[in-house]
């Protein structure tokens, strides 16, 4: 029997989700809403939770059949649900959907991407919220057509990257989601119309700052460790340096240093290299 491979993606999953939960009481990943707050990391679930309430506006009035696609750790469609809704969800990730299994009992979890995803009954509303950037763009709108009621509607909230997002260096831009163009080209080939579209590009932003707060953090704590080794324990500092140039090549040795050590991934560069948009899409 081979090794088996390391599942770093879950892990990861796992660590942000349980800080998420320790800082806010709940698991949300998604970016927060910082109109008139403090970019303070107590301050991130009145961010998040205004967040949804804005997205949630976009609802529609009556409870209905909803398909939250990519739907994260189930928080959104446990709110969802206590509204009155009836909730699926499709969800490619084996952890994230038990985590939605925990958070959201009542809901239908779905356990595979959404291109897999069948469905003989039809829904009112498909939900991508912060999910459409990870569905092929040809694959997007038209599944949701044909998984729709006739008087269905589409909710994308989103980023998409502007004409400035060119990856060219070692440098990595933040943000990402597909380019709006491309976007914009395709929504004009489907029997759609764009309804109702916010760009809360700045009002999102501020979270990129906040993040990126908490991997300086961890970037000086490394340093410090690193200095201490150096000054100490050289032969240990040496070994973990030669394991590390083993593990990872300069590229990702540089995008480390990046997160942990930089501000280059900022709310100002979020701005630049993208677009997020909420917006709500109805079949003609």
């Amino acid at each position: 029997m081979g090794k088996q491979k390391l599942d770093t993606q879950a892990i990861g999953l796992d660590a942000g989700l349980a800080f998420t939960k320790w800082v806010t009481g709940a698991e949300n990943l998604h970016y927060g809403l910082w109109d008139g707050l403090d970019v303070t990391a107590g301050n991130l679930r009145a961010a998040q939770d205004a967040y949804t309430d804005k997205l949630f506006k976009l609802l529609p009035s009556d409870p209905c059949r909803i398909l939250d696609i990519g739907g994260g750790a189930g928080e959104t469609a446990r709110k969802l649900i206590a509204l009155g809704h009836t909730v699926d969800i499709v969800v490619p990730s084996k952890f994230l959907a038990q985590r939605c299994r925990a958070n959201a009992p009542e809901a239908t979890v779905h356990e595979m991407m959404f291109e897999q995803f069948q469905s003989q009954s039809r829904f009112d509303l498909c939900l991508f919220s912060e999910s459409y950037q990870y569905i092929p763009l040809d694959q997007g709108l038209p599944k949701c057509l044909r998984l729709l009621e006739p008087t269905g509607k589409i909710i994308i909230s989103d980023c998409f990257r502007t004409p400035a997002y060119k990856i060219t260096n070692l440098s990595a831009k933040v943000g990402g989601g597909h380019r709006e163009k491309a976007f914009r080209a395709m929504v004009e080939t489907q029997p759609v119309r764009i309804a109702f579209e916010e760009d809360i590009t700045a009002s999102v932003a501020p979270s990129v700052d906040l993040e990126q707060g908490l991997f300086n953090v961890f970037g000086y704590a490394a340093s410090r460790i690193d200095a201490e080794l150096s000054a100490k324990r050289p032969k240990v500092r040496w070994l973990i340096h030669r394991v590390l140039r083993m593990l990872m090549n300069e590229r990702k040795r540089a995008r480390l240093d990046e997160r942990l050590n930089k501000q280059t991934r900022n709310a100002k560069a979020f701005k630049t290299y993208n677009r997020y948009l909420m917006m709500v899409v109805e079949p003609t």
